[in-house]
C-alpha cells in the first residue's frame, strides 16, 4: 500500500480478513456487545472471543470500555471511514474507466450508422 491514503491501515485490513473477527465485527455493527455476549452468539469459548477481541483492539477496530467487572467492546468509526476513502479512490477510478467506454460504445455505434454494415 502506498502511502497516498493516510488512515488507511493495511494491519487493519488483515485483521478483519480473518472470518471469527469479521463475524465479531458484524455483531458489534448493532452496538456494544460484552465479551460473554459475543463469544455466546458465536459459539465460541470467552477466551478465544478475548484473543480475537485483542487483535481487533490492538489495530484500533474495536474499543473496550469497563463496566464493573465486565469489558464491553463497541466498534470505532475512524477506520471504517478510512477503509471508505480508500475505496472511494477505486470507485473513481472504475468510473472513470466506464465512462470512456461508454465514449468509445458510442463512437461505434455512431461509426456503425453512418458508415453502415461493412
Amino acid at each position: 500500500m502506498s502511502g497516498n491514503q493516510p488512515g488507511m491501515d493495511m494491519a487493519a485490513l488483515g485483521a478483519l480478513a480473518e472470518p471469527n473477527r469479521m463475524q465479531i465485527v458484524e455483531l458489534l455493527r448493532d452496538g456494544p456487545l460484552t465479551v460473554g455476549e459475543i463469544a455466546d452468539r458465536l459459539g465460541m469459548r470467552q477466551p478465544q472471543a478475548s484473543k480475537h477481541l485483542k487483535v481487533l483492539g490492538d489495530n484500533g477496530i474495536v474499543e473496550a470500555r469497563a463496566d464493573a467487572n465486565r469489558r464491553i467492546y463497541r466498534l470505532r468509526p475512524e477506520p471504517f471511514r478510512a477503509l471508505d476513502t480508500w475505496l472511494g479512490s477505486f470507485r473513481r477510478l472504475m468510473e472513470e474507466r466506464f465512462d470512456k467506454l461508454d465514449d468509445y460504445l458510442r463512437e461505434l455505434q455512431e461509426k456503425e450508422r453512418t458508415e453502415g454494415p461493412q
